[in-house]
């Protein structure tokens, strides 16, 4: 991993008898800082995030949030990102919590509430009553700050000032600055958003240390003023850092427990370009046998003037070159996801996508280029392994030809509704015979909406295709919600293989037909046939070889018909005459 070396400076000092500038020298009650103790794999925990997100809106100016993920809940799996930081345990260890989600509001012991004795740690059913109390006490010191980000150097300049109304009842206190980030995708047990939850105020950095700088005047009338500068990282943990969507928390503490108070800073973002646009992601695009796919980027208004349109141009292996006027209201520091049009091509074995916008005050970053490659083929007949979660129960999947016609299926499995059973954490493989020369995309689905997860080094959910033994397609999969389209996964060619010499002589005859129809070579199998919009038009159970299959009342087109056995499934395209 690379290292990223941090600069962090006081540029002044404690001061006594200067005046103030942004900080109101009235007695004003305490402000609720409440430090939230949460982790990923946490199912309560999104209820706790509500109770501290309605807190902090019914309490505008008054109430402000640090979400610290840490604890065996926090630990990621493989492909989750990390949101832990270095200060979390401390913190953890000091609130004395026992359970997951926690909170500490103000750090303040409230022995009637605290999940253990001595702790500051309470369960999320009792924020809102401590934070009540917190909100009617007089404060004996007022807090607030400004920040400000340069976009081009990353500086995070953060100014402080904290004015004595009353005594403080000890000699020095403590300045916290916390550093947050906001609006960061990712997964979440029991948020049922799979891995599209919106982590808020999620902690990434303690601007003074794991317990803050001293404050060595404490008296009525003292006036502390401080200001920091700190070089924000591209990423944390890899998790790239957004700096439009950073907030700054400082707060007053008397030694490690007991906030007095705190305040959100007022936040600035500054550049020294005016016109500044970067071409900050291209979107990975999945091997694919489809001629057409549509490109997804991500621009960022580095520039002072707000960016109202932009011309976007996007190519395919040096082809004719795509213009999309985008139009919209880009504030400087601010993202946006932009959705190209499809655009058609060539398929090659390796295909390359360039994207471009216009010259601006910087043109380092204006254009990029993504690489992809052709998907695998195989023979008709293939192998699908699906990997399972322990919640084998909430698992489908279908794969669909260039049409969207579903012409394999499986799932849900059969368990317990709470989870594990033979079907779970484990490979369900099922045999398919597909039509030929077909490209063709795979749906998962999750009917509980969080996705295929299981937290393991050795054991991944997911599928696999195979074909005459070979991969030729492979997905590991997490939190992905309800739905994970794969499209253009694979093909087929138009050879049967050797894989499964029962389905190599199954057949569906006559074809076209018109009245009936008669499966050979499969006995005490299912039929089902779907029309080309996926609609079930007809179905039976425990069908004999040779046995005639009405199909007079059924409309002349192109129909799917899906036979499956014990052992067998096959699929065929039928005409109806």
């Amino acid at each position: 991993m690379k290292r990223i070396l941090l600069s962090l400076a006081m540029l002044s000092g404690s001061m006594v008898g200067f005046a103030q500038t942004i900080v109101s020298t009235t007695p004003e009650n305490k402000n609720v800082i409440l430090e939230e103790f949460t982790g990923i794999y946490c199912g309560y925990c999104p209820q706790g995030h509500a109770i501290a997100q309605s807190l902090k809106t019914n309490n505008p100016g008054d109430v402000f949030l640090v979400n610290v993920h840490t604890g065996g809940y926090a630990n990621p799996g493989p492909g989750d990102p990390d949101f832990r930081t270095n200060f979390g345990a401390a913190l953890a260890t000091q609130s004395g919590l026992t359970g997951y989600p926690a909170g500490q509001v103000n750090r303040h012991e409230f022995p009637s509430y605290a999940m253990a004795s001595g702790a500051t740690a309470m369960g999320r059913n009792f924020w809102t009553a401590a934070a009540n109390t917190i909100l009617s006490e007089s404060s004996y010191v007022n807090v607030a700050a400004t920040a400000n980000i340069d976009l081009q150097t990353r500086e995070l300049t953060v100014y402080v000032e904290a004015y004595y109304t009353g005594n403080s009842p000890v000699t020095t206190n403590k300045l916290n600055i916390a550093l947050n980030q906001n609006n960061t995708a990712g997964p979440q047990s029991g948020g049922n958003m799979g891995s599209n939850y919106n982590h808020m105020h999620r902690l990434i950095h303690f601007l003074t240390g794991q317990w803050g700088d001293v404050i060595s005047t404490t008296t009525q009338g003292s006036l502390f003023t401080q200001t920091y500068t700190y070089t924000i990282p591209a990423d944390h943990n890899s998790i790239p850092i957004e700096l439009s969507e950073l907030e700054v928390i400082a707060y007053v503490a008397e030694g490690n427990e007991e906030i007095i108070s705190g305040n959100e800073a007022v936040m600035t973002l500054t550049s020294s370009f005016n016109n500044e646009i970067e071409l900050a992601e291209i979107k990975e695009i999945d091997n694919t046998c489809k001629t057409e796919v549509t490109p997804q980027v991500t621009i960022k208004n580095n520039g002072m003037n707000t960016l109202t349109s932009l011309a976007i141009e996007y190519s395919i292996n040096g082809g004719a070159i795509n213009t999309h006027n985008w139009t919209g209201n880009l504030a400087v520091g601010e993202t946006e996801v932009v959705d190209l049009p499809v655009i058609n091509f060539t398929l090659q074995p390796s295909n390359t996508i360039d994207i471009n916008i216009p010259n601006d005050d910087d043109n380092t970053n204006n254009s990029g280029q993504i690489n992809f490659d052709e998907a695998q083929e195989g023979s008709r007949n293939i192998t699908v392994d699906i990997r399972t979660d322990n919640y084998p129960t909430e698992a489908s999947w279908e794969i669909l030809d260039s049409t969207g016609a579903v012409v394999a299926s499986g799932g849900n499995y059969t368990g317990p509704q709470n989870g594990g059973g033979p079907n779970a954490i484990t490979t369900i493989s099922t045999t398919h015979v597909l039509p030929a020369s077909e490209c063709y995309t795979i749906k998962l689905k999750d009917s509980y909406g969080d996705g295929w997860s299981y937290t393991s080094s050795s054991f991944q959910p997911g599928i696999a295709i195979k074909s005459q033994g070979n991969i030729i397609y492979n997905k590991d999969v997490g939190n992905f919600g309800s739905e994970l389209v794969l499209e253009g996964a694979f093909k087929t060619n138009t050879t049967l293989g050797v894989a499964d010499n029962d389905t190599a002589v199954i057949s569906v005859y006559p074809n076209p037909a018109q009245d009936a129809i008669f499966v050979n070579n499969l006995d005490n199998f299912n039929i089902e046939i779907f029309d080309i919009t996926g609609k079930l038009v007809y179905s039976a159970k425990e069908m004999k070889k040779e046995q005639a299959i009405s199909i007079g009342h059924l409309e002349k087109g192109v129909y799917f018909v899906n036979l499956a056995s014990k052992t067998v499934t096959y699929t065929t395209k039928l005409i109806k005459k």
